[in-house]
């Protein structure tokens, strides 16, 4: 079966109008615009189109615009389109300022947007404006004057402080402001009874200080959870103390023994070199009498005489020891 020319020119304009069809729900997404005027958003084809000529996914847009419409916000489709090239979280954005319409908080778009480029989450900071955060810390330890060691865990009530929120320390530094405030009030106190006996001097003291100046939150209250008592510190401290004193005084006295036995064997080296300078004297003895012999000053009488002398000594001292002997050994018998 052949066709003629005007069928397949009908065709083929059918094939083209197909084509056509096509290219135009891809580019321009027609059922976005539809409903985007259907919700009293006003907008053009042609936006639509020039959004997807900048890469900008169109439903990424609208969709929150329709949102921001019907809550009755005033917003432009070049500030969130803008927004969205900048990377930031439109939906979020707009989530956040609905939220903070309905609970009569002052939020511009422009605040809120550089809120959400700082990294921080725009949505959770409303929210918290509107229901504070209970912050709960870990055990803060701190030591009384008296030396015992006292443990606190406090739970820190804040809320977001939207005004500061580019720029403001975030929880970290909320919770070690408090507790470097708590660890100072419970070293301020005398014994740790105080701290166990009033607590809330420790939350009083603590939120004098203004600890939430610079931070992104205002503290509204700051509560004692939990109060325990830990090691006496003090008492660890001084037992140290007295070990380090006893090891320095050992080290001393081993520094003196070690000096009387040096002195010990220098007197002993002395007590030698007498002993040495004796002998040499006693042996010049022999001599000096073989010369006075022989030079006639000493005569053989005189030389019998001293061998008589030194005999009886020698008698004299075999006697006496042989009585200390004996004393001893009495000694030992009784």
């Amino acid at each position: 079966m052949q066709l003629d020319a005007s069928t397949v020119g009908v065709f083929i304009i059918a094939a083209l109008i197909i084509i056509a069809l096509v290219i135009l729900f891809t580019m321009v997404p027609v059922m976005l615009w539809i409903s985007a005027l259907s919700s009293g958003v006003r907008i053009s084809i042609f936006t639509l189109i020039g959004m997807r000529l900048r890469r900008v996914v169109p439903r990424r847009v609208i969709d929150p615009l329709i949102k921001a419409t019907k809550a009755g916000l005033d917003l432009h489709t070049n500030q969130l389109e803008s927004h969205y090239l900048a990377g930031g979280n439109v939906d979020r954005v707009v989530n956040a300022l609905i939220a903070a319409h309905r609970a009569n908080i002052a939020l511009t778009f422009e605040r809120a947007a550089a809120i959400d480029l700082a990294g921080r989450n725009v949505l959770e900071a409303v929210q918290m404006s509107v229901n504070p955060k209970v912050i709960e810390t870990p055990y803060i330890a701190g030591v009384a004057i008296n030396g015992i060691e006292v443990k606190v865990k406090a739970r820190i009530t804040v809320r977001a402080n939207i005004d500061r929120l580019v720029g403001g320390a975030g929880e970290e530094t909320v919770v070690a402001r408090v507790g470097e405030g708590v660890v100072s009030t419970i070293g301020a106190s005398h014994t740790h009874k105080d701290v166990l006996k009033n607590p809330d001097t420790i939350s009083k003291t603590v939120l004098e200080k203004g600890l939430d100046a610079g931070t992104a939150f205002e503290i509204l209250s700051i509560d004692i959870a939990d109060v325990d008592v830990g090691k006496n510190i003090g008492a660890f401290l001084q037992t140290e103390q007295a070990e380090a004193d006893k090891n320095i005084a050992q080290a001393k006295a081993e520094e003196r023994r070690a000096m009387a036995v040096a002195n010990e064997q220098e007197m002993r080296a002395r007590v030698e070199e007498m002993r040495a300078k004796v002998v040499e004297a006693e042996s010049e003895v022999p001599m000096a009498m073989a010369a006075a012999l022989k030079s006639g000053k000493l005569g053989v009488m005189d030389y019998m005489n001293y061998n008589n002398i030194k005999a009886d000594t020698e008698m004299r001292h075999s006697f006496g020891k042989d009585n200390n002997d004996d004393t001893s050994s009495g000694d030992e018998y009784k």
